[in-house]
């Protein structure tokens, strides 16, 4: 038996695997039958399980609706999480202009090895709107247009990893998304620039996505902007892509001067001034 296949291993990563399932309903909450479901675990696992990450404050279970969701704990370690991998924050103003400027909703997608997380989701004013995606919500790379928009801004050999490695999930839950045109779709998208999705993932629901590169060439994560399918057709999704690139690129900048680093170097050359 390897160290990674201890009990007490095996045990922390069902645990962390549980908490992970609980983040992509933050704000809505899960059930034990549905964690139970979606684990694969056994119903006293994951029960006991829950326990421990209760008692730990990282889950809390609402005593009404029997809903688990995340704890306390959990948001103090994200907020110290938040220094180190801040596109979160930085990101906001930008999902704002994005949902005023075209009224509909704009997502903020970063990656997680194989996966695309959906990080913000930010409404806008168009009253028919796409329910698709919401903070927490986890695919493979390339499953849609923010998450695309990152697989094809990898270098190709990595993006086939990727693929390869996601073959197996791909099959089994997302029809609409069968490597051969993954592989398709990650070209088109490198080619063009931009990622979209004609509604492969959700019915009736297109989007297209940017990814943000910082100068390094290095992909920060996507941004994207989801509609109806009749609010995305050519001659105004050529609109809705230059106005993510746009945006993509003043958040690479953000990204490269975070807000407040001038001050902070002001404040470093006053420090050394008065020493």
């Amino acid at each position: 038996m390897s160290k990674d296949d201890a009990p007490g291993t095996q045990s922390l990563d069902r645990a962390l695997g549980l908490l992970r399932l609980v983040a992509t309903r933050a704000g809505r909450g899960i059930r034990l039958s549905e964690l139970v479901q979606q684990s694969g675990l056994t119903k006293p696992t994951v029960h006991r399980l829950l326990q421990a990450l209760e008692r730990q404050g990282f889950l809390a279970q609402d005593g009404v609706t029997k809903l688990y969701h995340l704890g306390p704990e959990s948001f103090v370690i994200g907020t110290l999480a938040h220094e180190r991998y801040g596109i979160h924050r930085a990101a906001l103003p930008s999902l704002s202009r994005l949902a005023t400027a075209s009224e509909d909703t704009a997502f903020l997608t970063v990656r997680r090895d194989w996966y695309g997380i959906c990080l913000h989701r930010q409404e806008g004013a168009f009253p028919i709107r796409s329910y698709v995606l919401q903070a927490g919500d986890r695919h493979p790379l390339g499953v849609g247009a923010g998450s695309l928009a990152i697989l094809a801004a990898l270098p190709p050999a990595e993006a086939e990893a990727i693929i390869q490695h996601n073959t197996p999930d791909l099959l089994a839950r997302y029809p609409g998304f069968p490597p051969e045109r993954l592989r398709e779709q990650t070209a088109l998208a490198r080619a063009n620039v931009y990622a979209f999705n004609p509604g492969q993932l959700y019915a009736g629901s297109w989007a297209v996505g940017v990814a943000v590169v910082n100068r390094a060439g290095q992909c920060e994560g996507a941004l994207s902007i989801a509609a109806i399918d009749q609010r995305l057709q050519p001659a105004r999704c050529a609109q809705l892509v230059a106005l993510l690139h746009s945006e993509a690129e003043r958040l690479a900048e953000r990204l490269e001067r975070p807000a407040g680093a001038t001050n902070i170097a002001a404040r470093a050359r006053q420090n050394s001034m008065n020493h």
